[in-house]
């Protein structure tokens, strides 16, 4: 079905206003004042109202050492958006018309045509380039709804995600859907989508039901076979209206009650999502050459983390006996985990209880890696480490060590709610805790250093306590 409406003419050049507006997007990662962008390709989605062109651009940028390729969605209409300023790219004339340019997202009529691509697989291949295309999948049992409204929901950083409000035919609401617009492209499945998906279809209550995904295919410079695919797009349930478990933690520790028992069902609960992955995905016994892989990643942030906050030197020695110790303990065995796990990847649903979200892993690591098999206890470190964080945000407050007292009482709680529902005994494995425990540390003050430099002490501490802890001890 092709759209009659207006279109920039193809061109492997990107507009002036569109990279300008590029450079100035939180999803956008280059540091470049002047970055290198020429689009790779692109794919069409269908309006079945016909006055909306819809255009998913694929932009590279080769400024940066390790080039980045960005999904950029795009809506050409001839007259304005009603509400639509802030999304306004460009407004540009073409045979002396005028065509008003809108970040895809931020228009209804790309939304609908996302949501129905997924559920209905109605999409349309470019006439311009013949080296990108795109087709949807969907979980649903009934594609039969209709969007009343969307929104972008404010404050990601790594991509966009659209709130569907959907109704039923009969006019009853049915339930909210939230769709991820992957921003940088990666060639590979994306684990977000695999995980969830998984879980979602073995009927998990842990985890956001899926409703579909988007994939794709594309010419890409960056591969020596000068192709890829991978994931384009996710939605899934949205659950409005509840809080994730960093508010929730975060109100807690500063009216001074227990979060023993919400951190012992989070525990129980990470212990069963491990549980149900490791039903779902292979698992396997942890080899020399997987071992030596992790402890060769943790060395390097190690030395990333001292080439950030040069302090962190004097700490060396005692951070690489961790890592000593570490290798001489026991490894438990390789699963799917969920790769950057901390308090504001969980949400508090009433009647659900805890529901784990973004089984993405860390972004800072390559889609590859963070799809392979890992040790759980990354997990269990993620979390001990985001307790932690609850503390430090109170740490120049009059109630400090109240305040570190409860993520003790947090932590030990967490580590007793997962040990009683998996089985295992992690405070005997206390030495492997604690370095993937630093190595998240290690993580967090590059990560700070960059981005936030007043919450670098955060981090920064937990190195100096974890390297240097009584390992005599066996609490958390």
């Amino acid at each position: 079905m092709s759209v009659s409406a207006v279109r920039i003419p193809p061109s492997r050049e990107v507009r002036p206003a569109l990279a300008d507006w590029i450079q100035h997007q939180r999803w956008f990662a280059s540091s470049s004042k002047h970055p290198v962008l020429s689009r790779v390709g692109m794919w069409s989605l269908v309006d079945h109202r016909h006055q909306v062109g819809l255009e998913t651009h694929l932009i590279l940028d080769e400024s940066a050492a390790t080039p980045v390729l960005y999904q950029v969605p795009l809506s050409f209409r001839s007259s304005t958006l009603l509400g639509g300023d802030r999304a306004l790219i460009e407004r540009a004339s073409i045979d002396g018309k005028p065509v008003f340019i809108y970040d895809g997202p931020h228009d209804p009529a790309y939304t609908r045509a996302l949501l129905g691509l997924m559920l209905d697989d109605e999409a349309e291949r470019s006439d311009a380039f013949h080296d990108a295309s795109a087709e949807g999948h969907h979980a649903l049992t009934s594609s039969d709804i209709r969007v009343t409204d969307s929104h972008v929901l404010r404050g990601e950083q790594s991509n966009t995600s659209i709130i569907y409000d959907l109704v039923h035919p009969n006019g009853k609401p049915a339930q909210p859907v939230i769709c991820k617009v992957f921003r940088a492209l990666s060639n590979g499945p994306n684990p977000d989508v695999v995980v969830q998906s998984a879980l979602s279809d073995a009927g998990s209550r842990l985890i956001p039901r899926a409703v579909g995904n988007v994939t794709g295919t594309w010419r890409d410079p960056r591969e020596a076979s000068g192709r890829a695919s991978g994931h384009l797009a996710f939605a899934q349930e949205f659950i409005p209206e509840v809080e994730d478990a960093w508010r929730v933690a975060l109100r807690s520790a500063d009216a001074g009650e227990s979060f023993a028992a919400p951190a012992r069902a989070l525990g129980e609960a990470t212990a069963q999502v491990h549980a149900e992955l490791a039903r779902l995905f292979p698992v396997h016994g942890t080899t020399a050459a997987e071992k030596a892989a992790i402890m060769a990643s943790m060395r390097e942030r190690a030395a990333q983390a001292v080439a950030e906050v040069p302090s962190l030197a004097a700490e060396s020695e005692a951070v690489e006996q961790v890592f000593r110790l570490a290798e001489e303990t026991p490894w438990p065995d390789c699963q799917r985990i969920h790769g950057d796990y901390h308090l504001g990847q969980v949400l508090a649903v009433p009647g659900r209880g805890w529901v784990l979200l973004d089984f993405e892993g860390e972004p800072m690591r390559p889609l590859l890696e963070r799809s392979e098999p890992d040790v759980t206890l990354r997990d269990v470190a993620g979390m001990l480490r985001s307790f932690d964080y609850v503390a430090g945000t109170y740490a120049q407050s009059p109630h400090a060590a109240a305040v570190s007292e409860w993520a003790h009482v947090a932590r030990d709680a967490f580590l007793d709610g997962y040990i009683a529902r998996s089985g295992l005994d992690l405070r005997a494995q206390r030495a492997l805790l604690d370095a993937f425990e630093l190595d998240k540390a290690l993580y967090e003050v590059s990560y700070e250093a960059r981005n936030r430099p007043d919450w670098v002490s955060i981090p920064a501490n937990a190195i100096r306590y974890l390297a240097r802890r009584d390992r005599s001890r066996v609490d958390a």
